[in-house]
């Protein structure tokens, strides 16, 4: 059984920076696309960053290119997101995904953490 658990979250100010932790289990971990995603209260979910399966090749949202940087630790099951100069409109629910490398869409989603970023 695949679980894919977040954690990381927490208030801060803006300006800040916060690491998000995505620990996966049940799958081999390197034959997997991840990715990170976030839902802002009343918004539709949004692709933040994503990163191969062997860690070549990475994608930002505009928004968030120049202050967040995605990475994976094959040995460890782990991907991050390292979350520099935090602005409010950063505040919503994170959560990390696994796809495999033939797929479109990500199969296995964790729960989320919630970031919450004061202005």
């Amino acid at each position: 059984q695949v679980h894919l658990v977040e954690s990381g979250g927490g208030l801060v100010q803006a300006g800040a920076s916060l690491r998000l932790t995505c620990a996966a289990s049940g799958l081999t971990f390197s034959n997997f696309d991840m990715g990170w995603f976030r839902q802002a209260p009343g918004k539709e979910r949004e692709s933040v960053a994503a990163i191969t399966w062997s860690g070549d090749s990475t994608y930002y949202t505009d928004s968030v290119k120049g202050r967040f940087t995605i990475s994976r630790d094959n040995a460890k099951n782990t991907v991050y997101l390292q979350m520099n100069s935090l602005k409010p409109e950063d505040t919503a629910i994170y959560s990390c995904a696994a796809r495999t490398r033939i797929s479109i869409e990500y199969e296995y989603w964790g729960q989320g953490t919630q970031v919450t970023v004061s202005s």
